[in-house]
């Protein structure tokens, strides 16, 4: 009899954005277990998602070899044939390459899993790096509905990242504000470290249509009508702006604020507009002491005179080239700009009763510092750019940017950039596809949105795109339309897709590559991000247990398919651990380092606050913004025909816009994540299926007894669209005017005899079947996914 053996492997769970440091455990060469390590920087809790890791490691429905369709698109069995990966490569790369020399390398788009919800985090930049070297400056993963609040909208008011750079100081922060953010179903990490900070004191906001997660332990629940977000947030700069709580030395010194608009324009007073003209770039403040307009030069980030004498409010005469014209700052024009929005008139719009809503504000100023954190429940709007826009400003106010306590920038290892933005020639960038129809949106960054990239497949604008390649991204149940989806991905010349599982959009694809789980693959990881400790940390996760069949990582696939398409020279030809020694190079760590250090190896980083005052040669750094400073009026976005001050506009269809769909339609419809999967992902894992077997819709009791509904019941859910079925699941804290279903659902579970369900088909149970793309933001091209109309009635 052979001795029983028992491994424990350092680890982190990549499942999804926490990236909770972990031991597996590994029993006769089996993964049977995954737990907490409490002696990692994020290891303080595993979720069932990632205790479920053996189950999903083992699953018998895994894709294991490399496959070809054999059958029409369209077909209902897709003819699938194994194939070997030479074969699979080798074709993959003549395709490509064909349709390159024939239409150009942007005809082909990546595509990936969100790196938030998948172990893509793994990979993302790599795969960028092949998209650019390739020459393609189209990659699509969800920007728009999963990261465009976080990361790009708030460069128009910080340019950087926040909060998703500039991450909550949870451990030092004296208020926490999330908005639209449940980290106990979307980052544990931040849940137990807000529980901590809690239990120390720590005051606790947060924004929700329901009162789910951290809600219950919140000091403020504000309950706020899906999509009048940014509503809310200018009725707290209302209330703040009025009994004077903000922090006047920040805004004054670091902030637009003191900048003069012209009233009869309404634009940012210019230098050579001045009856005396000052440089052309720069812009007119107002000097308090000495009576007369004072220039701002952006590239000294202020002005010649202390920023105490700056004006932030009032009116004053500036004698100009063409007249004299009355100008006001920019703190005196937001002022205005929130003066209707009164604690009563935000409430009625809102939901959230005047009183919450004081109380709100006073703990936000006055239980400063304040850390915030917003997500996707901001993100699939019509109107997520102002509406971050609106909380960008709010948060500007209180003075709590990279400071102790606040968002901080906290300190990074230092690495060799990876993502080959120096391999993609500009004049290619600016073909990205959705450029043209939204220049200061994510394609802008090179991102292509779901709804733009079906556009371009089925009508050619602004050309074809003539094929995918897709690192698990589950397209057609990830955005709205799903049967446009389809038929944009059945109309393309080729699609490849990588995947742990077959899909509704795999199902769609020419070639399936069969994907290693991150528990099978060695990835590299620089930095957890959430604190201090966490962002210095660097890790060479080791394999707990080999790749099942023959699944390679997606790292694998990147670097192989680089060598195939004559990109091996900027691919170390082919050798990963190359471009991972390239890649630490400045950190001064190794490989062998790492490997020796299975836990990982925190690298001792100082916090450095307040980085804009650093000095940058001769003048403080300021923030990366046209002007140097917090933008609370953009002039980029004016510039692009957007309002300068952030804008609440009521959601497109809602039943106050759209009075005439109101009869049919009165419920608002949300969506959130199901606590239990990955976005769309392990509905056929028993061990997460078995808890909850069948899509869920909640609803408030008094909306069920009105349409003869009790708890447990399918029902139908009527959208514009079309209908889909859900369990009706009763919870007291919505509005009885607000009903939240959840997306993801088609696929069965064989071993609870789930059978799958067709995602295409009417009264299935597909919620973003009957869900649109559009009417989108018209600056991120954002689906309103999270606020439309619906009713509901017992099946």
């Amino acid at each position: 009899m052979t001795e029983h053996e028992v491994r424990q492997v350092p680890t982190f769970c990549a499942l999804c954005v926490s990236r909770c440091g972990a031991t597996a455990t590994v029993e006769d060469g089996l993964f049977t277990a995954l737990g907490p390590d409490p002696a990692h920087p994020t290891g303080q809790a595993v979720c069932v998602k990632g205790k479920a890791a053996p189950a999903i490691v083992a699953h018998h429905e895994r894709l294991l070899h490399p496959m070809k369709r054999t059958a029409p698109k369209g077909a209902a069995d897709p003819g699938w044939v194994r194939i070997s990966w030479d074969e699979a490569l080798d074709t993959v790369a003549e395709r490509l390459t064909g349709i390159a020399a024939e239409s150009g390398p942007e005809a082909v788009v990546f595509a990936s899993a969100s790196p938030s919800t998948s172990a893509l985090s793994d990979s993302v930049d790599w795969i960028i790096r092949l998209r650019r070297a390739f020459g393609s400056p189209n990659f699509t993963n969800a920007m728009e509905l999963c990261g465009w609040g976080r990361h790009l909208a708030s460069t128009y008011t910080y340019g950087a990242p926040v909060p998703g750079g500039y991450m909550p100081d949870l451990a030092h922060a004296g208020c926490i504000l999330y908005w639209g953010y449940n980290p106990s179903v979307s980052r544990l990490v931040h849940a137990t470290a807000t529980v901590q900070a809690v239990n120390r004191g720590a005051r606790l906001v947060v924004v929700d249509p329901r009162r789910v997660g951290l809600a219950a332990k919140a000091d403020h629940w504000l309950r706020v009508r899906p999509g009048t977000d940014a509503a809310l947030a200018l009725g707290l700069v209302h209330v703040m702006l009025g009994r004077g709580w903000y922090d006047e030395a920040f805004v004054r010194r670091w902030t637009d604020a003191p900048l003069l608009v012209r009233t009869d324009t309404g634009r940012l007073l210019r230098a050579d507009d001045l009856a005396e003209p000052g440089p052309s770039g720069q812009r007119v403040a107002w000097d308090e002491v000495a009576g007369a307009p004072v220039l701002h030069d952006p590239a000294t980030r202020g002005c010649a005179v202390a920023p105490e004498r700056l004006a932030l409010d009032g009116r004053y005469d500036v004698a100009l080239r063409d007249g004299v014209v009355p100008c006001r700052p920019v703190l005196a024009e937001l002022r205005a700009h929130c003066e209707d929005l009164t604690p009563a008139a935000t409430a009625d719009l809102t939901g959230v009763p005047a009183e919450d809503l004081e109380r709100a504000a006073e703990t936000l100023w006055t239980s400063r510092p304040l850390a915030f954190y917003t997500w996707s429940g901001l993100e699939q709007h019509s109107t997520t750019t102002q509406t971050i826009r609106a909380i960008n400003v709010l948060y500007a106010l209180t003075g709590s940017l990279d400071t102790p306590g606040g968002n901080v920038l906290f300190t990074a290892v230092p690495t060799a950039p990876i993502d080959g933005m120096e391999l993609i020639d500009p004049a290619q960038r600016a073909k990205a596809i959705g450029l043209d129809d939204r220049p200061l949106g994510p394609a802008r960054f090179e991102f292509v949105t779901g709804e733009d990239l079906y556009t371009a497949a089925l009508e050619s604008r602004p050309y074809r795109a003539r094929a995918l390649i897709d690192f698990g991204a589950n397209l057609v149940m990830a955005h709205g339309d799903s049967a446009r989806g389809r038929d944009a991905l059945t109309s393309l010349d080729f699609f490849v897709h990588a995947d742990l599982f077959m899909s509704p959009t795999a199902a769609l694809a020419d070639i399936v590559l069969p994907v290693a789980s991150p528990f099978e693959s060695e990835a590299l990881r620089v930095g957890f991000e959430v604190s201090q400790e966490a962002q210095a940390h660097v890790q060479l996760r080791q394999p707990v247990v080999p790749p099942r069949g023959e699944a390679w990582s997606d790292l694998q696939i990147v670097f192989a398919l680089a060598v195939r398409l004559g990109l091996g020279e900027h691919f170390w030809d082919g050798d990963l651990e190359a471009a991972w020694r390239h890649q630490l190079g400045p950190s001064g760590l190794t490989l062998e380092q790492l490997r020796a250090e299975p836990r990982g190896i925190t690298v001792p980083l100082p916090t450095r606050h307040e980085k804009h005052a650093e000095s940058d040669g001769d003048h403080p750094r300021g923030f990366r913004t046209p002007s140097g400073l917090v933008e609370i009026w953009s002039e980029t976005l004016q510039d692009h025909g957007q309002p300068a001050l952030p804008t609440f506009i009521e959601p497109a269809v809602s039943p106050r816009s759209r009075p005439d769909l109101a009869e049919r339609f009165p419920l608002v419809l949300t969506c959130a994540k199901a606590q239990r999967f990955c976005e769309t992902q392990y509905r056929q894992v028993a061990e997460l299926r078995s808890a909850v077997p069948d899509p869920l819709v909640e609803l408030h009791p008094e909306a069920a007894s009105a349409r003869g509904v009790a708890a447990g019941d399918w029902v139908r859910i009527d959208t514009p669209l079309g209908s889909v079925r859900a369990r009706a699941k009763l919870n007291a804290s919505l509005d009885p005017d607000v009903v939240c279903g959840q997306h993801g659902w088609s696929q069965g579970c064989a071993d609870l005899d789930i059978p799958d369900q067709d995602p295409y088909a009417a009264d299935g149970v597909n919620l973003n079947l009957v869900l649109s793309q559009t009417p989108s933001d018209p600056v991120s091209g954002s689906s309103p996914l999270r606020s439309s109309v619906c009713q509901i009635s017992r099946c």
